[in-house]
Parts: C-alpha cells; sequence; structure tokens
C-alpha cells in the first residue's frame, strides 16, 4: 500500500523486457467491480479468496513482474507459490511517506477511516513480520528508477552467485 509497487513493478518489467502484472489490476479485470466494491458488496473474505486463486495462477507462470496487494504475500499459501516460482522483493517506507502517497486516493477500503495515518501505522505493524520474510527495499526518498535500479543489482547478484543470465531467468 503506497510503497511504490505498481509504479516500480511497471518500469522493473520494461527494463527486463518482461510482462507485468498488477494482481489487484487482475481481480478488477477479472471481477467487473473496484477492490473497493467488493470489499463492501462481498466483504474481505470474498476479496482475499480472489487474491488466494490468482497468485496460484500465476505461481505456474514464469517471466513475470508481479506487484500484488499489501497482504496477498502474508498468506502463506499465497507467498510459498509465488516464492517458489521467483525473486520476491517487498518495498517499504514509512507510514508518512505511504499517506502522503495514498491521501487522495479513494479506491483503498482499508484506509477509509478517519484516521488513516494511525491505520497505516498499525497496518503495517501487523505484516512486520510476513514483510520480514523477503528482502526489503525502502522507497522512501527515491525515484521509481533509483529503486528498480536497486532490485536489478540485487537479481543480477542473485543470477551470478548461480553463474546464470538475468536474460535467462
Amino acid at each position: 500500500m503506497g510503497t511504490g509497487k505498481t509504479t516500480v513493478g511497471k518500469l522493473l518489467a520494461e527494463r527486463l523486457k518482461r510482462p507485468f502484472i498488477d494482481t489487484d489490476a487482475l481481480i478488477v479485470a477479472r471481477d467487473g467491480r473496484s477492490i473497493a466494491d467488493i470489499f463492501a458488496q462481498d466483504g474481505e473474505a470474498a476479496f482475499r479468496a480472489w487474491e488466494r486463486t490468482v497468485a496460484l495462477e500465476l505461481a505456474q507462470r514464469q517471466g513475470l513482474v508481479i506487484a500484488t496487494g499489501g497482504w496477498l504475500m502474508l498468506d502463506k499459501e499465497n507467498a510459498a507459490a509465488l516464492s517458489g516460482s521467483g525473486q520476491v522483493f517487498c518495498l517499504t517506507a514509512v507510514p508518512q511517506t505511504i499517506l502522503a502517497r495514498v491521501q487522495d486516493d479513494t479506491k483503498r477500503p482499508l484506509l477509509d477511516v478517519p484516521n488513516p495515518a494511525e491505520r497505516i501505522a498499525l497496518l503495517l505493524e501487523a505484516r512486520r513480520e510476513g514483510y520480514g520474510r523477503f528482502p526489503q527495499i525502502a522507497t522512501d526518498g527515491r525515484t521509481a528508477d533509483q529503486v528498480t535500479e536497486e532490485i536489478i543489482h540485487a537479481l543480477q547478484a542473485l543470477v551470478d552467485s548461480d553463474n546464470g543470465s538475468l536474460d535467462e531467468r
């Protein structure tokens, strides 16, 4: 949420010449309703079921750059499936940065509360352990290009340790 997953994901996919998929956008396209409407009409559990379906499907494909919703990778089955099909990075930002990035976005049902800054801090704390399973990349005060470069260098280092080429993966 507000860490730059979609922006960086698109840029990374372009740089690596890979397809980009945003799981939230895929769910919206398939369901035909906004995330806020899915939450309002069917509840959070229905949206999480969509996330599971999409995660398991995408895990069967190779060579993708995927931006997931903020909760998707906290589910152990989703995380195991996607981690098994490629390298996962967790983009991070402090609550103030996230609030500045999302405060005008009306499509975030989890932030439709009287005090969104407090809600962001609580969500990050609740997700800290789950996110901690993945390499962290801070996005605060950095451009999407800078974050993308860091990810490319990290990927290249992983590939180099396997004596391979980033283009082959």
